[in-house]
């Protein structure tokens, strides 16, 4: 695969950083997720091809030996706030000086500087802080976050992703590592660069939800059809408009303009009436073919059944049977191969990590003894088998919960 070759040490932590490291192990890279001893449970839902090795940061061993790992790697992926990790001496300074090929991602909210640097926040706040957040929302109502995608996995995660790889790229030519800075502010504003940019020529000069690809125009928006479900409609060109009026059976001569903003309310009231009038599957039917731009709002139970998706095999499954979409893109010769096994538990690879980097099987047991690092490969692949197969007894059989 494309970053095959390539060590990543990932210090655990929520979401962004978490789909940051998943991405670099989907394509290849040896990613090692550094956890917590004595932690009762994973955070990282996005633990996809990774490995993991428990370590007391705690204690001054225990940060001596992630010392040495990071001094073996090619990335160190870090999400804490500014500051944690000078104080444990692991800063990049003190890293790239014994290890100039290092690439030492930072991945915070607010970024490495500035007067919020050291502030708490969340996606909607990054989002808030970015512009974007007041662009978000209908007319009638007020802004509102989408999930927590554009700043937690977009404007972070990926563009983090983006970031470390660029520095891969750079490295081969300087033999230097650096430091990416990813802010999820400045990687969410980035993302909608767009927005900005049009600007100039007239595409959001009206207030939030009332421009046309903000759900102000009634030929790029959703409607509700008659068994509740919705379609999707982005019928911006005027030939894909055309071709949406037709699947409606509705005469253009007696409809405003298309580009008439005073009328999108009238058209937008004729589009809601005429879609509640089938069920999305007849309307799927009626475009299906057709450049009207209509689209079935798929819930995730079915995407992975739609035909293109299905044919593409744009979503996949793991060893549990659990579907998520298959990495994106897709490279020609070097494709991703996402591992389907389970997600790995705390400090399950500890041991054989500590291996790999040159650790004797005597240094690994003294570390497990004095409480440095933590291994439970086996005990723990037992006992969440075993507690999944009993609550699926319980439920299936008995009709009873665990805890019941």
């Amino acid at each position: 695969m494309a970053l095959t070759g390539v060590r990543v040490i990932e210090l655990a932590g929520l979401a962004p950083a978490p789909f940051c490291g998943m991405i670099l192990a989907d394509f290849g890279a040896s990613v090692i997720r550094v956890d917590r001893t004595k932690a009762a449970m994973a955070i990282d839902t996005q633990g996809r091809g990774k490995r993991s090795l428990a370590i007391n940061l705690k204690s001054a061993a225990g940060v001596s030996l992630l010392k040495k790992l990071c001094l073996q790697s090619d990335v160190v992926l870090e999400p804490y706030r500014k500051g944690v990790m000078e104080k444990l001496g692991l800063g990049p300074q003190e890293l790239l000086r014994e290890n100039p090929r290092l690439i030492y991602a930072r991945l915070t909210g607010y970024g490495q500087h500035g007067p919020l640097a050291l502030a708490a926040g969340h996606d909607i706040n990054y989002l808030a802080i970015s512009g974007l957040l007041s662009r978000l929302g209908r007319s009638t109502e007020k802004p509102y976050a989408p999930l927590n995608l554009v700043a937690d996995f977009a404007g972070g995660g990926l563009s983090c992703a983006l970031g470390i790889v660029l520095a891969l790229l750079e490295r081969t030519k300087s033999g230097k590592g650096q430091i990416v800075d990813a802010s999820m502010v400045e990687g969410a504003a980035y993302v909608g660069s767009f927005v900005w940019k049009s600007n100039r020529i007239g595409m959001w000069t009206n207030p939030r939800g009332q421009n046309m690809l903000d759900s102000g125009a009634p030929f790029y928006d959703t409607y509700r059809t008659a068994d509740g479900k919705y379609l999707a409609v982005g019928a911006i060109e005027p030939q894909f408009y055309k071709e949406l009026l037709k699947g409606l059976e509705l005469d253009s001569a007696e409809l405003p303009h298309q580009m008439s903003f005073n009328d999108w309310p009238e058209v937008r009231h004729v589009f809601t009436e005429r879609f509640a009038s089938k069920t999305q599957a007849e309307w799927t039917r009626i475009f299906e073919g057709t450049d009207a731009c209509v689209s079935p709002v798929l819930s995730f139970e079915e995407v992975g059944s739609h035909p293109h998706n299905q044919q593409r095999g744009s979503f996949i499954k793991d060893h549990s049977g659990e579907e998520s979409p298959r990495p994106a893109p897709l490279l020609d010769r070097t494709p991703a191969e996402p591992c389907l096994q389970a997600d790995p538990l705390i400090g399950e690879h500890t041991v054989e990590v500590l291996e790999e980097f040159g650790f004797t099987a005597e240094e690994i047991e003294q570390l497990q003894t004095a409480g440095i690092v933590e291994s439970q490969a086996a005990k723990s692949k037992l006992s969440v088998l075993c507690s999944h197969e009993c609550s699926r007894y319980l439920k299936n059989v008995c009709g009873m919960t665990s805890t019941s």
